[in-house]
């Protein structure tokens, strides 16, 4: 029999490349999304014909009671929320409500429907914020800088709650910053890329950025949804850290991607204030020690085959048109 898994932000980029990967394993794969979201298929075009799409909201309990129920799934993945950090600030009350309570929501809809469903909930390093020790590991406390950070925040401790009160399976991936070429071009991986790509093909002259000093552990989207789909294998329901334990800024992200197209980044980049965020996050770079030795996962694409992957993604699809 076919396991069947339900995938809520599907249409994201985590959504589409753990659809691909589920799919692979022989799963029967469910999709969830929002009646608005229809027209955003771009990134499970190539799929669609192996996929199931049930309707369902975030907001709205009912809806996901009925999409629970129509996929039956064994495994549910929780990736749907506002995740762009900036919109938080702007939208405080509608991140909590998607990134916070909807997580509340999908439980308790497993809670009554159907509680052997193994459950997968995306928690984010942006929990981490102010760091209080570095690497960042399972133990070091959350500090979040942002309304985002603070709803995923509630979000993973609702997940162990219900896990505790409950017995649930459910899991929460601390993912830190992880991209692709599927990534949204308001996060500042693609925007790179793809503003390097469009000044080389002569599309733009400048791109503006807000603080290149600010680092990260970046990872590859493809490698992080097979760390979820293991957290879900084990015999017993944790949390994990995901990360490269690798640290990078912005500026090397943006000398790399200039690299890559034969230009000088400092003759293209534009230091910009409106881009640097109300309470800064400065440093987050993840100790994913716990998933190498229990899940035996470990990141295959390096920094610099993951800025050439989304720069030469950006050059093609640019000279394309």
């Amino acid at each position: 029999m076919k396991k069947r898994a339900l995938i809520t932000g599907i249409t994201g980029q985590d959504g589409s490349y753990l659809a691909e990967f589920l799919l692979e394993k022989g799963y029967q794969v469910f999709g969830m999304i929002r009646r608005s979201s229809y027209e955003k298929l771009d990134r499970i075009a190539h799929l669609q014909k192996d996929l199931e799409l049930v309707q369902g909201d975030l907001l709205d309990q009912n809806s996901l009671a009925a999409a629970i129920r129509q996929a039956d799934p064994h495994e549910l993945y929780n990736l749907a929320a506002q995740s762009f950090v900036p919109t938080s600030w702007n939208q405080p009350v509608l991140t909590a409500e998607f990134t916070a309570l909807g997580v509340t929501r999908l439980l308790e809809a497993l809670r009554q429907i159907n509680p052997r469903i193994r459950f997968y909930q995306a928690s984010s390093s942006e929990m981490f914020g102010k760091v209080r020790a570095s690497p960042q590991d399972e133990t070091t406390p959350f500090y979040p800088r942002s309304p985002y950070g603070v709803a995923k925040v509630y979000g993973h401790f609702i997940t162990v709650n219900y896990r505790e009160s409950y017995g649930l399976f459910a899991c929460s991936g601390i993912l830190f910053n992880h991209t692709s070429p599927r990534r949204g071009m308001e996060f500042v991986t693609r925007k790179v890329a793809a503003g390097a790509a469009a000044i080389k093909l002569g599309g733009q002259d400048k791109i503006k950025l807000g603080n290149l000093d600010a680092k990260r552990d970046w990872g590859f989207a493809g490698d992080y949804v097979r760390a979820m789909w293991l957290m879900l294998q084990r015999p017993e329901p944790d949390d994990y850290v995901i990360a490269t334990g690798e640290v990078h800024s912005v500026r090397e992200l943006v000398e790399e991607s200039f690299a890559i197209v034969g230009l000088d980044w400092k003759k293209c980049v534009v230091v910009d204030p409106q881009f640097v965020r109300p309470a800064e996050v400065d440093l987050l770079v993840g100790d994913s020690s716990k998933a190498r030795r229990l899940l035996g996962w470990k990141p295959e694409v390096t920094f610099k085959d993951l800025v050439r992957l989304m720069v030469e993604h950006d050059v093609k699809r640019l000279g394309a048109r």
